[in-house]
């Protein structure tokens, strides 16, 4: 099946499954897709069991012209971030500075040191083996939050502005902090060496500071040339080229794709919308990023819901994998509880707010992209299905129920 073929199946699939949603589920775009994907997996694995395997066949050979890395990382993910970060008020986002900063950066870090610690203490207990470092790898995986499938929960639930802005905010800037720990601890993986303390400085200093700064160049670049005409499809254009092509030029340079997306997408979502659009290409801006966002987040909810054939069924892989979902929600409470803690005296957030910074930290396609890109073996499988668990019990459990937390805080 060429990649052709593929895609076009994948895209039938998706706006299938999205009007039965729309029609019948009535779930929230991306949370309905993902499960609406899941039960047809189900249902085609419950098919192979009774000797029915056709079905299973054609989704095997569908998954595999798909290289889910790939594809969302190098493809949807500067895309993803740049429209996540054109919506972002830079104005909201400065007032909870603080605690987006430190739940990006310290909060990953912790969460990672805390889901690698209890997953190597706990592995044993259900006759699994995993070296140190896969663990620390699986933290850093698992760490990184998604805003996509919680934001428009949380703004029909009422939430305070300040929650939507700190959660959407550290789900923007800790995607490039997880994915900048990953490729680390990955290069530790393949080298067997364990890098001084000012080698991880320098690497970070490199790849996350330089994504940041590369992220200022490309969004002057492109206000630069928006401010310079007044014509909405090349308006438009360029903005799609500056993602696409910056993404790119990002990844040869070495330096970090999705921060610089996000410190792109802000100034020319607030800078750029403000001074260099007209109304007309401020509109259809909007609406092309919107359109983006909303089809892509729907074709990658459904690839999450079908990849579910790749998992490891075995037993105590499986109770692993329910004790991992714990392990999780631990990581988060702590790296939340110790930030608010911390920043305390600098915070301007309602009382009970790490409840909602907890159970909305979902879990989503990065950490499945990531943990797809690892060395095939064991350890793979085994990560594999306990990532998958975590994304599923994060967008299904928690994404269904955390409007009702945020009520709670109005």
């Amino acid at each position: 099946m060429s990649m052709y073929e593929t895609s076009v199946i994948l895209l039938c699939l998706t706006a299938a499954m999205a009007y039965i949603n729309v029609r019948f589920v009535k779930l929230p775009t991306t949370i309905g897709v993902m499960a609406i994907s899941l039960v047809l997996s189900l249902g085609i694995i419950g098919l192979d069991a009774l000797g029915l395997s056709a079905l299973k066949e054609m989704e095997i050979e569908l998954l595999s012209g798909i290289d889910f890395h790939n594809v969302l990382m190098d493809v949807m993910l500067s895309m993803l971030l740049f429209a996540g970060a054109l919506h972002v008020n830079l104005h909201d986002l400065k007032t909870q500075k603080w605690a987006v900063s430190f739940l990006a950066l310290i909060g990953t870090l912790l969460s990672t040191a805390i889901v690698a610690g209890l997953t190597f203490v706990m592995l044993p207990l259900f006759g699994l083996d995993l070296p140190f470092i896969w663990c620390l790898i699986f933290g850093a995986l698992i760490s990184p939050t998604d805003p996509i499938a919680v934001m428009g929960i949380l703004k029909s639930a009422g939430a305070p502005k300040a929650v939507e802005t700190t959660i959407a905010g550290e789900s923007l800037f800790n995607d490039g902090v997880g994915v900048v720990l990953f490729t680390l601890l990955l290069g530790v993986l393949a080298s067997g060496q364990i890098p001084s303390s000012l080698d991880i400085a320098s690497y970070f200093a490199l790849e996350a500071m330089g994504g940041v700064v590369f992220g200022f160049v490309l969004g002057a670049a492109g206000y630069y040339l928006l401010k310079s005409i007044d014509s909405y499809q090349e308006e438009v254009l360029i903005t799609l080229a500056l993602v696409l092509g910056g993404y790119a030029l990002a990844h040869t340079l070495h330096l970090s794709g999705p921060l610089a997306m996000v410190v792109a997408g802000l100034m020319l979502g607030n800078h750029g919308r403000q001074n260099a659009m007209s109304d007309q290409t401020r509109n259809y801006v909007d609406l092309f990023w919107e359109l983006i966002d909303e089809i892509l987040n729907a074709v990658l909810f459904v690839l999450i819901g079908l990849e579910i054939l790749v998992i490891t069924l075995e037993l105590n892989v499986l109770l692993a994998a329910v004790v991992a979902i714990g392990i999780a929600l631990i990581a988060r409470t702590a790296a939340v509880l110790t930030s608010l803690q911390v920043l305390k005296s600098k915070l301007n957030l309602p009382k009970g707010v790490w409840k909602i910074l907890t159970w909305g930290g979902l879990r989503g396609g990065i950490s499945v992209a990531l943990v797809l890109a690892l060395p095939i073996g064991a350890e793979r499988d085994l990560l594999l299905t306990m990532t998958y668990a975590i994304v599923l019990f994060s967008v299904l459990v928690q994404g269904l129920s955390v409007g009702r937390v945020a009520k709670g805080l109005r």
